[in-house]
């Protein structure tokens, strides 16, 4: 629900203080009536950031070294296939054949992989993301 409230918070003010300048004929109440929006405002802005500071914190202090290192294990795998290729790079230049081989042999093997496999792959990583940032998105985070 403060989702809701912070997405729509900023035409909500503007509505509230107009309709205020509209129904309080006293100026001094007029500018009591917006202090007290102003108020709220900002304590719905601090209590949303608290809510998404204690989500952080809660990672961050996981007994889980993966949660909170923060690195989907996906990711250490892509960092090791980037530090294969340097390496196999800097070999290739005293048995530049060997790694063509190397790399046409592996062209072929990812190729054998037929692209529905490739496709689902991507869907479910780019779902598992989806779904966890929704879930921090909405502050259910485990």
């Amino acid at each position: 629900m403060s989702a809701i409230l912070t997405t729509l918070a900023p035409g909500l003010l503007e509505a509230g203080i107009r309709l205020i300048d509209r129904l309080v004929p006293d100026p001094a109440e007029r500018e009591k009536a917006k202090l007290a929006l102003l108020q709220a405002e900002g304590q719905l802005a601090l209590q949303e950031m608290q809510t998404s500071l204690s989500a952080i914190l809660a990672e961050a202090n996981s007994q889980d070294p993966w949660t909170s290192r923060a690195r989907p294990t996906f990711l250490y795998v892509i960092y090791g296939v980037i530090l294969l290729c340097v390496m196999g790079a800097i070999i290739g230049i005293w048995w530049p054949t060997h790694v063509f081989q190397a790399a046409e042999n592996l062209n072929k093997l990812l190729g054998a992989v037929p692209e529905s496999l490739w496709w689902l792959f991507g869907a479910g990583y780019l779902g598992y993301t989806g779904a966890r940032s929704f879930d921090k998105w909405r502050g259910s985070a485990r």
